[in-house]
Order: C-alpha cells, then structure tokens, then sequence
C-alpha cells in the first residue's frame, strides 16, 4: 500500500490547518473524556503525533496506530526528544481494519482520520472489537461538507464529512451508547468556515 503521506510527513507539525485542528481536538478531548494516569488508549490514525503529544502525558500508555510509515516516524523521532513522551508511545504502522491489534484498550481517540477508511461501519465494529467493557471513543473529524476541503481528486479520501446524526446511528448499531457531539474546532479555507466535531460514546 502506498505512503500516501510519504511526501507531507516531514512538514506536517508546521502546516497551519492540522495545528489548529489538532489544538481544538486535544483541548476537546481532555475538557469532555475522562482520562487518568493508569489507562491505555489508542490513537487511531495518529499521523506525527500532534493529539497524542497532548493527551500523552495524562495517562499511562498510547498506542499510536496509523498506515503511513513516514508520519510514524515523525512520531517516533518527536517522542525521543520530548521527556513527556518518552516511554509512553509505542507507533504501530498497521491496518486495524484488517489486521487488529492483538490487545483491548480503555479509550480511541482519531483526529481526522475516520474521512480515509470507506468503510465507516466496519470501522466502528473495529473500534468496538478493540476496547475494553465501558471504554470510550472520542473521534473528531469534519462537518458534511460539499467535497471542498480537500484538493480535487485527492487520493485516499473517501468521505466529505459527516452527518452527526448518520455518525450516531452507525455507532448505536455497532454496540455504543451515549453519544454526544461538541464542535472542537473550525477551520476557514478560501474564506468558508469548515467545523470539526468530536463524538464522544461509550462500548455498551
């Protein structure tokens, strides 16, 4: 599978868009999810790590999974030289869809990642697969928007958005209940607005 990452990794913390993105989601998470220095989360499509570098330091261990081997890495290398970091990241480059891990966590957290797998009810039950009884999603991803957002023809990008209520009622059929919606961010590009959400559910 290609990296289709492999050319954007290295500059990706300095791009304006997944920075206030990223800043909006983390802030989000640690104001509406539980979370505590004993729990093991994983951090679904974490690409260089810029919610995982906030959350991190608030509980024991993070998983960061993500296809692109090159935004791994950035990962890797930044939790080298940050002290906070250190010791609490492990960077699998693995397509859970297909292949799972091979342990339950407490939470999943995805900042943008959810628009680049196809198959949105898999990937819930995928999501339920890999957490424990009681544990909790907290997802972010666009608004339904008209396909804009991304430059035409873009590949690996398989959803313009989401429709909150459509999102719920994949959740609720793949075992979740109390599903909640905030907007953690909005984005503006080429003057139009562009809201990111953060659903938040818990594995019934």
């Amino acid at each position: 599978m290609a990296d289709l990452f492999q050319d954007k990794a290295e500059g990706w913390d300095t791009r304006p868009i997944p920075a206030q993105i990223s800043e909006g989601v983390s802030q989000a998470i640690l104001t509406h999810t539980p979370l505590n220095a004993d729990m093991t989360i994983m951090d679904f499509g974490a690409g260089t790590g810029l919610v995982c570098s906030k959350v991190a330091p608030t509980v024991k261990r993070v998983i960061a999974v993500d296809i692109s081997e090159a935004m791994l890495a950035q990962l890797a290398e930044k939790s080298k030289q940050q002290p906070e970091l250190e010791g609490k990241v492990e960077v699998v480059c693995q397509d859970i869809t297909h292949t799972p891990l091979n342990q339950e966590v407490e939470l999943i957290v995805s900042a943008m990642a959810m628009h680049h797998v196809e198959d949105t009810q898999a990937l819930f039950h995928t999501f339920a697969a890999h957490l424990s009884q009681g544990g909790r999603l907290a997802l972010a991803d666009l608004d339904k928007e008209d396909g804009d957002f991304h430059p035409p023809g873009v590949e690996g990008v398989f959803h313009a958005g989401f429709k909150r209520s459509s999102l719920q009622t994949i959740a609720e059929a793949a075992g979740f209940s109390e599903v909640s919606f905030v907007t953690a961010a909005e984005v503006n590009k080429e003057g139009k607005p562009y809201p990111i959400f953060l659903m938040s559910a818990v594995k019934a």
